[in-house]
């Protein structure tokens, strides 16, 4: 499923308002697009711009252009894309955007975009860049602005901004596209809880470092299963040679959560997701004394990853609470 469909599908409001905005040549200065943790919010972003920039948009982009191939390889003179989540937004990205832009556009159609994805990371003084900018746009420069917290952005921002905000999918649903997609179905029960998007789960069910990190989680819960004693031995054995990178150890404790809340649902006498995994949930819940404990440790760490701690003692940390007795 490409984003055309996805947002036809799943998020017909802003289907439309960008659609006709582009059909009625009316569109806005700045775009806000406001969406949970786990929704394509950066390809949407990505999308809209392809869809301005397309000779042939009708009204949404042609994908068969040059223009088009050049917004998907990221080679169009006149799109500039800053990507929150690789670092925070500085002062000197704005002002790169706003230097670039203030010259004659490189491209014919004299359209120049830009792109600040999770513009929640701008630093005060790039946001602060970014109201001025956004107060006096240059002619034909359009902003598209994304963000998974919208409680952290400014309103002064906001107001700037025409914000479409992406309606969250029912779980369920995502995990049943996502199968009939062609991803298995414990895959996309896991990966349901960490993406709205069946197309983005189609992708990450074949990637090398999710397997790989999904095989170390069921390791050590099959650990769990056995003893604390082989579920110690397992992660400062296996689990911590194998992860390296705060990415991988990021993605292993999302995917124990995605166990563990459904443990929770499982005691709970709740609904659960991981209907693949059932088994083992409700012998896993019988062996972990307190499920609501560990969750919330599991939870924590989370935020402690970003502190640059050492993976391998955090790690540790980790198993030894899970598994305490008292």
């Amino acid at each position: 499923m490409q984003i055309k469909e996805y947002l036809e599908k799943y998020q017909p409001v802003v289907y439309r308002i960008i659609g006709n905005a582009i059909r009625d040549d009316k569109l806005s200065h700045a775009y806000l697009i406001s969406g949970a943790v786990g929704m394509p919010i950066k390809e949407i972003a990505e999308y809209i711009a392809k869809s301005i920039l397309c000779p042939n948009h009708d009204p949404f982009a042609c994908d068969n252009c040059l223009t088009c191939a050049r917004v998907d390889e990221h080679t169009y003179g006149d799109l500039i894309i800053i990507d929150g989540s690789e670092s925070k937004i500085k002062k000197g990205d704005v002002e790169k955007v706003m230097t670039t832009f203030d010259k004659t556009a490189l491209e014919k159609n004299g359209i120049m975009i830009y792109i600040l994805h999770l513009v929640e990371t701008m630093t005060t003084v790039a946001v602060n860049s970014l109201l001025k900018f956004l107060e006096e746009p240059g002619k034909n420069v359009y902003a598209i602005l994304t963000t998974e917290n919208e409680s952290k952005i400014l309103p002064t921002i906001i107001s700037r901004t025409q914000v479409l905000r992406l309606k969250e999918i029912e779980r369920q649903t995502v995990i049943e596209d996502s199968i009939a997609n062609g991803v298995a179905q414990d895959d996309a029960e896991l990966l349901s809880g960490l993406y709205f998007d069946p197309n983005t789960i189609n992708t990450v069910s074949s990637d090398e470092n999710y397997l790989k990190i999904k095989d170390l989680v069921l390791a050590e819960i099959d650990a769990l299963l056995t003893s604390k004693e082989d579920a110690i031995f397992t992660c400062e054995s296996i689990v911590i040679n194998e992860i390296k990178t705060y990415p991988q150890a990021k993605l292993y404790l999302d995917l124990l959560i995605i166990f563990f809340q459904d443990m929770l649902n499982l005691t709970s006498k709740g609904d659960i997701y991981l209907k693949s995994y059932a088994t083992i949930l409700e012998d896993l819940s019988k062996k972990i004394k307190y499920v609501d404990k560990a969750l919330l440790t599991l939870m924590n760490s989370v935020g402690q990853l970003s502190l640059n701690l050492n993976i391998g003692l955090l790690f540790d940390h980790i198993i030894y609470e899970i598994t305490k007795e008292e």
